[in-house]
């Protein structure tokens, strides 16, 4: 009797993404609390995917459809129009708005377009197109999606397919895993802070954090891919000492870490510092980490919270304390800690810099040449790592 051989699994990737079940959606922020920060759970099981701590999770999102709607409305179109879609097959405009292109912030193609139709309709538009203003026209364009500019100019018309041609295509959002598969087997772990803000009269929100905060429901899937971060692994070494600063979100991939050290039985000393507004409502996983500092485990945790005085503390502040600060210095100088920063690269990741320079030049006793010469001396041997954005 002949049969026919098995059909190979799938193999996953970027370009083909394992469409994840999404098993849970809780929130992590309390009442009281100015954000809203989520835990996500996604089942991988027949993913064949393989992920390490410090990795990220690229997540395919879809567009938000009461935006496509509204988009469809300003082209005066009805969304059953062919469009080329992202990998040049047609499709039906509804549907390529909806997963095929980026349609909240403009690109410059579309500017420059909407300038030319408006003639002399668009004076500021036509200035801003000066190489030399891309300052002004950044400034002039933050927080002001295509629909503004559809709604500001009613009088240009695009044909669908015309729009559609001037679009980018919708790119994958990158997130730290915030678990170890060593611990979660079949499941990886998201933390993320869902962006809404209003501009201009409008609410506005972030595409892929509110596509998994509010929009995948019952059957749907997520379509993920691994992203490998080859340098932002915890210690090869398992006796090795590790600090981690991160605060808000940035304290995803170190909930990673301690969960694999756990797990593996590493011995090495592990210290987080983690800050966030307020104790009562903000403390995200704060339960985990009292009980691993209740049982040992994290030898120290440090929190500061920025609103609970008047005064407000960040975790630069606590690392200059003076027993901290010799700590710090002790556990990477005499005992070769790595020292890890997860988070906010505009200010939070510079403010820390800056208070390692000065436990190196006060603890250390060294000139402005030999700090520098000593962090870089440590990142060189990869026991200084950051991971911002």
């Amino acid at each position: 009797m002949h049969t026919d051989p098995p059909l190979p699994s799938p193999v996953y990737s970027r370009k083909n993404p394992f469409p994840a079940r999404l098993l849970t959606n809780r929130k992590l922020t309390l009442d009281g609390s100015e954000k809203d920060t989520r835990h996500f759970e996604l089942l991988l099981a027949d993913s064949g995917y393989v992920y390490e701590c410090g990795d990220s999770l690229g997540v395919f999102p879809t567009n938000c459809p009461e935006l496509v709607e509204e988009l469809i409305r300003a082209l005066h179109a009805s969304g059953d129009e062919f469009v080329p879609g992202n990998d040049g097959v047609p499709k039906l405009l509804r549907a390529a708005l909806f997963s095929d292109y980026l349609i909240t912030q403009p690109s410059k193609q579309f500017i420059a377009a909407l300038a030319e139709k408006a003639g002399g309709g668009a004076p500021l538009l036509r200035e801003l197109l000066d190489p030399l203003r891309t300052g002004d026209l950044e400034k002039f364009l933050w927080g002001m999606e295509y629909i503004d500019l559809l709604h500001d100019h009613p009088s240009v018309r695009f044909a669908p397919e015309d729009f559609a041609k001037l679009l980018r295509k919708l790119q994958p959002r990158l997130y730290s895993i915030a678990s170890s598969q060593k611990a979660h087997p079949q499941e990886v772990h998201l933390t993320v802070a869902p962006v809404r803000y209003e501009t201009h009269g409008r609410r506005r929100k972030g595409v892929a954090s509110t596509f998994l905060a509010e929009r995948v429901h019952d059957d749907a899937r997520v379509p993920v891919f691994i992203h490998s971060a080859k340098g932002f692994r915890p210690p090869e070494d398992p006796n090795t000492p590790m600090i981690m600063v991160g605060p808000g979100t940035g304290v995803a991939p170190f909930r990673a870490y301690l969960q694999e050290r756990r797990v593996t039985g590493a011995l090495g000393k592990n210290w987080l510092l983690f800050g966030e507004q307020r104790r009562a409502s903000d403390y995200l996983y704060g339960e985990e980490f009292e009980a691993m500092r209740a049982d040992g485990f994290l030898t120290r945790l440090d929190t500061a919270f920025s609103r609970d005085q008047e005064k407000k503390i960040y975790v630069q502040h606590r690392m200059l304390e003076p027993e901290n600060a010799r700590e710090i210095w002790k556990w990477i100088d005499a005992e070769g800690a790595h020292f890890f920063v997860c988070g906010d690269a505009e200010r939070m990741a510079k403010d820390v810099d800056a208070a390692l320079q000065k436990i190196v030049a006060e603890q250390g006793g060294k000139t402005p040449e030999q700090i520098a010469e000593y962090l870089e001396a440590m990142k060189k041997a990869k026991r200084y790592k950051r991971d911002v954005y």
